[in-house]
């Protein structure tokens, strides 16, 4: 299922892995292993926040895309499922 990752990182934890070179090599691993068909950075809220866009493709997966990011960075996550216009399309075209 397509999903929305966003994670807001808490800024002490966040400037704490940008002093030790971590923030990178961490958001690096996580998009390796998510391998997102987007990915956007920005401040939100006063907060370092990535909006990653992937398939997730088992809800098992949740834990070790997670762990790493709340461990290292304090970060809240929300997932929302997401859809492509095609996506809609074929949504709508099941009302009846």
């Amino acid at each position: 299922m397509r999903m929305l990752l966003k994670a807001s990182m808490d800024t002490e934890k966040g400037n704490d892995a940008i002093r030790n070179g971590t923030l990178g090599k961490l958001m690096q691993e996580t998009l390796e292993q998510i391998k997102p068909e987007a990915a956007y950075f920005t401040a939100e809220n006063g907060k370092r926040t990535a909006f990653l866009f992937f398939d997730l493709k088992d809800p098992s997966d949740i834990p070790s895309i997670s762990e790493p990011l709340f461990l290292n960075l304090g970060a809240e996550l929300t997932y929302t499922p997401v859809m492509n216009p095609e996506e809609v399309e074929t949504g709508l075209g099941k009302i009846r």
